[in-house]
């Protein structure tokens, strides 16, 4: 992942540990607070909801244990790779497109950053300038041909 997806992901978990779990302990004692918990709709929300905030921090401290940052002055421009941002045109309809490989955590598809998991990064990966490449996506195959290759630093 980038240094920049890495310091969002560390400032957010940051931010669920500071703010969001003392909010969902606070949520639970005042629920407590309202009597017979056997009853009490309340404190079954609020119990789940601190339940879904663990998961999510937990999630959230493995990603950050097992990152990896990439350093975009190694990369290179030549094929394909995480971190590359690939210009490509649609051969049966002439569209062109323009996305960036990035890691799970930091695809964001309004931003043209597509996870290196998708099958059109996985199609795309140590492809060339040039290249046409046939890639498997749910709505059937498409040919797309890449035209430009950089590494945004």
């Amino acid at each position: 992942m980038s240094q920049e997806g890495y310091e969002k992901l560390v400032a957010e978990l940051q931010h669920l540990e500071s703010v969001e779990r003392p909010r969902a302990s606070a949520a639970i004692a005042e629920a407590v607070d309202k009597g017979d918990l056997s009853e009490n709709s309340e404190y079954d929300a609020a119990k789940e909801a601190q339940r879904h905030l663990e998961a999510k921090i937990n999630e959230m401290k493995m990603t950050i244990a097992h990152a990896k940052i990439v350093d975009t002055s190694r990369l290179s421009n030549e094929a394909v790779q995480i971190m590359s941002t690939v210009e490509m045109t649609n051969l049966k309809d002439k569209s062109k497109m323009k996305y960036t490989i990035v890691s799970e955590t930091e695809a964001n598809l309004k931003q043209g950053k597509i996870s290196i998991k998708t099958p059109i990064a996985q199609g795309l990966l140590n492809k060339k300038v040039g290249d046409v490449v046939e890639i498997e996506i749910p709505r059937g195959t498409i040919q797309l041909r890449i035209d430009n290759i950089s590494i945004d630093v």
